[in-house]
C-alpha cells in the first residue's frame, strides 16, 4: 500500500512536525520546535551529492526507470489535487518553480503504488477511480480508539498505462483490495498484496494480469513487496499477529478494510513463497524494504531506535550487520536504489522549513 505520509507521522507522534527538506526537532527546554535546515546530515556517509527534486506537498514511493533516467511516484496535497495521484518526471527536471508533472492516472479517485515496466514507457499502478470517481474517505483514528490505522480500499485495482497516462488497461478483476504492484529486474513477473482469499496476502501474476500465484499464507498483512536484483527473491514487510487478543483485533479491523501496522518485520523468501525467513526483530515499524544492488543487503525504514523519528536502515540478508543509513529527526523511507546501482532515491521531511511537506531526494551512492 502506498502509505498516507501524514498518517504515518502520527505513528511515530509526528503530528505538526512533518518535514521534508527541512527537518524539525523538538526543543525540549522551550517547548518550541527548532527548524534545522538540513539536507545532507555528517553522518549519511553513504550519500553524496544530495539533490532534493520536489518542492512541497506529499510526495513519495518513487520509483526508477529501467534506463536509470526517469522517476515515477505519488504526490497529493499540492496541484490541486484531492488526494493521491501518479506522477513522472526525468532525474534533471527542475519542478522548485512549481512546476507540475507529468501525471499518468486519471485523476479520480486515489492511487498508490506505481512502478515502471521494463520498456520503461509503461506505469503500472493501483487506483479507485472505477470504485468511485471521487477520493475515497479517510477513516477516522478516533472512531477506532485513537490508535494508527491504515485503510484498506476495496476500490484498489491495479492497471497500466503509457507515461503520458493514455492506454489504460485493467489487470485485475477480483473483489476486494489489489494493489502494491511492482516489477521484477527480470521484466516478466509482478508481485502484489490482494485481500482476495479474505487476508492481506502477496501474489505475483504475468505483465498481462494471467497466470496468478499465492505466495504467502499466514495471517497477517504481508505487503510492499519488492523482486531482488536477480529476480529470484522477494523482500517485504508483514505484520503478523501471534496473540489471542492480537488475531481478533487484526479480524475485526480487516472486516472493516483496516489494518493497524504498529509492529511491522521484514521477511525474504524465494518467489515461489519457499524459504521464509524473518530477517529483522526490532519492534516497532519496520518497513518499505529495499534490495541492495548486490542482493546480500537490504536498505529499510524503521523508528525502533527513536519511536519520533524514522531513518533509513541496511541489514544484510541473514539478518546481521544492522546500520544505519540516514540521521534525519522527522522522516525518511521509501529508498530504492537505481538499477544501475549509482544513485538512491528516498522521501524525507528534511529541508522543509518545518512544514508538513514531504518531499523526494536522489543522491549518488557510495559503499
Amino acid at each position: 500500500m502506498k502509505l498516507n505520509i501524514t498518517a504515518l507521522l502520527v505513528l511515530g507522534l509526528f503530528i505538526g512536525c512533518k518535514s521534508a527538506h527541512n527537518s524539525s526537532s523538538y526543543d525540549g527546554k522551550s517547548g518550541a520546535t527548532k527548524i534545522v535546515n538540513t539536507i545532507h546530515y555528517p553522518q549519511e556517509k553513504h550519500l553524496k551529492n544530495i539533490k532534493q527534486l520536489t518542492f512541497g506537498g506529499d510526495n513519495a514511493e518513487a520509483y526508477w526507470s529501467f534506463d536509470n533516467k526517469k522517476l515515477v511516484f505519488q504526490a497529493s496535497n499540492i496541484w490541486g489535487l484531492g488526494c493521491d495521484q501518479i506522477f513522472t518526471m526525468d532525474i534533471s527536471d527542475d519542478l522548485s518553480k512549481g512546476t507540475k508533472p507529468q501525471m499518468v492516472s486519471t485523476g479520480l479517485g486515489r492511487t498508490t503504488c506505481s512502478y515502471f515496466l521494463s520498456d520503461n514507457k509503461t506505469i503500472i499502478y493501483s487506483s479507485t477511480h472505477l470504485a468511485d470517481k471521487n477520493c475515497p474517505p479517510v477513516p477516522k483514528k478516533e472512531d477506532y480508539g485513537n490508535k494508527y490505522i491504515w485503510p484498506v480500499y476495496e476500490g484498489f485495482d491495479i492497471f497500466t498505462a503509457d507515461i503520458n497516462g493514455n492506454q489504460l488497461k485493467q489487470l485485475t478483476f477480483e473483489k476486494g483490495y489489489d494493489a502494491e504492484p511492482t516489477v521484477s529486474p527480470k521484466g516478466d513477473k509482478i508481485v502484489f498484496t490482494s485481500t482476495r482469499t479474505g487476508d492481506l496476502e502477496l501474489f505475483t501474476m504475468n505483465l498481462d494480469g494471467s497466470n496468478v500465484q499465492q505466495i504467502t499464507d499466514e495471517l497477517g498483512y504481508d505487503g510492499g513487496a519488492f523482486f531482488s536484483p536477480d529476480g529470484t527473491k522477494l523482500i517485504f514487510r508483514s505484520s503478523r499477529p501471534k496473540t489471542e487478543a492480537e488475531i481478533k483485533e487484526y479480524k475485526v479491523l480487516l472486516a472493516v478494510g483496516l489494518v493497524q501496522p504498529t509492529n511491522m518485520e521484514l521477511y525474504i523468501c524465494n518467489v515461489d513463497g519457499s524459504e521464509l525467513t524473518k530477517i529483522t526483530n526490532l519492534g516497532s515499524a519496520n518497513w518499505a524494504p529495499f534490495f541492495h544492488p548486490s542482493g546480500k543487503k537490504v536498505i529499510f525504514s524503521s523508528n525502533h531506535k527513536t519511536k519520533h523519528s524514522f531513518n533509513l536502515f541496511m541489514i544484510n540478508v541473514d539478518g546481521t550487520g544492522l546500520e544505519q543509513i540516514t540521521f534525519d529527526t522527522v522522516f525518511d523511507a521509501f529508498p530504492m536504489f537505481s538499477p544501475d546501482g549509482k544513485k538512491i532515491v528516498f522521501s524525507s521531511n528534511r529541508n522543509n522549513n518545518g512544514t508538513h511537506d514531504t518531499n523526494l531526494f536522489i543522491a549518488d551512492w557510495v559503499e
